[in-house]
């Protein structure tokens, strides 16, 4: 039985932090392990503007809660992604926050949606060469994304590169069903293909320790007014289909729905839910209205979405003032107490280290 939390670090992990290191960085599969039968939820963030990342941890701190942070492939790759973040890049600013902050809880990292639109070799190649540089950053968890594929090549996908995961020691993530809104398209995932990927991951080696799907949220802000349409009913009766093969349900798309409705999500076999746009939104709220402005201007003549603003103004981002930087943290902090109040998640950290060391 291990003595410390630190000391079930995956390998990897604690190969980057160093021994000097008191930082605990867990696998996500240990913690949806020790938590898949609480009606409990492991906020994820997605923090494409590092500010708010010291928020969001002093909460974490505070609350005694397990927090994910995580960036996609399309925000984190090998060239940086729309954030100006690889994988090495943001792993450092992660722990260095979280050494900065004095995070005495335990945390984990994670490849957000490893986007893998085809079978081909070489775009398989492309998102294998992205998890190992993930792995290497100190990376304790990737969502392997193949969903855009027909089941079999999912699966076949999917297990191919999460057997580098499981590998490592890191917790996987898969998905079935794009997610998408019903209103765009997206079709709601069925209780009939969440079983077949599951029961054909586990027969291939690959065990998926959650499982994101399309149950109707979307990602990005829902727009004043925007009724959120999420079947909380199939996600249940998908859940109660999966569980014997001790999967939960990873919810995308949570920005915009009410903190009410989210606490919810919880008595429906959710364990991870990503929060993204939000942490967006409170930065660009809180960063100098003059830095907005040029952004704003920059994201209307290229016509693009404002997000892709954050790897052009790269720099001036990062070196605001003290006093800015501290507003959006305050900023953070305060919105994330009310998400790990709303998903139950508060006294997690401790209860995630009672189970592990068994005490």
């Amino acid at each position: 039985m291990a003595k410390t939390l630190q000391d079930l670090m995956p390998a990897n992990a604690r190969k980057k932090l160093g021994s000097g290191s008191k930082l605990t960085v867990l696998s996500m599969h240990d913690v949806v392990r020790v938590l898949k039968d609480d009606k409990v939820i492991i906020m994820a963030c997605n923090t494409r503007i590092k500010h708010v990342i010291p928020g969001i941890m002093r909460a974490a701190q505070d609350l005694d809660a397990v927090v994910c942070y995580e960036l996609a492939k399309s925000e984190s790759n090998l060239k940086g992604g729309y954030t100006g973040m690889g994988p090495k890049l943001y792993a450092e600013t992660v722990f260095g926050y979280a050494e900065q902050v004095g995070l005495s809880k335990p945390f984990f990292v994670h490849g957000d949606h490893v986007t893998t639109k085809s079978p081909d070799p070489a775009v398989v190649g492309e998102s294998r060469d992205l998890i190992k540089a993930q792995l290497e950053a100190g990376y304790t968890s990737v969502a392997v994304d193949a969903s855009f594929n027909e089941t079999n090549d999912n699966i076949k996908v999917s297990a191919e590169l999460g057997r580098m995961v499981l590998d490592a020691g890191a917790g996987l993530e898969a998905e079935v069903g794009e997610i998408k809104s019903t209103k765009e398209g997206g079709e709601i995932t069925t209780v009939e293909e969440a079983v077949e990927f599951i029961a054909g991951m586990e027969k291939a080696g690959g065990h998926v320790d959650l499982l994101a799907i399309n149950n109707g949220s979307k990602h990005g802000n829902y727009k004043p007014g925007e009724e959120v349409h999420i079947d909380l009913q199939r996600t249940g009766d998908i859940y109660k289909a999966i569980q014997k093969w001790n999967t939960c349900i990873a919810q995308h798309g949570i920005t915009g729905t009410p903190l009410d409705m989210a606490g919810q999500f919880a008595d429906f076999g959710i364990r991870k839910g990503n929060v993204g746009t939000n942490w967006q939104n409170i930065a660009h709220e809180t960063l100098p209205a003059d830095l907005m402005k040029v952004m704003r201007e920059w994201a209307e003549k290229e016509k693009k979405d404002i997000k892709f603003a954050t790897k052009q103004f790269f720099q001036e981002i990062n070196s605001i003032s003290k006093e800015y930087a501290k507003k959006i943290e305050d900023a953070a902090y305060q919105s994330a107490v009310e998400f790990i109040t709303a998903f139950r998640a508060k006294g997690t950290a401790s209860l995630v280290q009672k189970r592990l060391l068994g005490k």
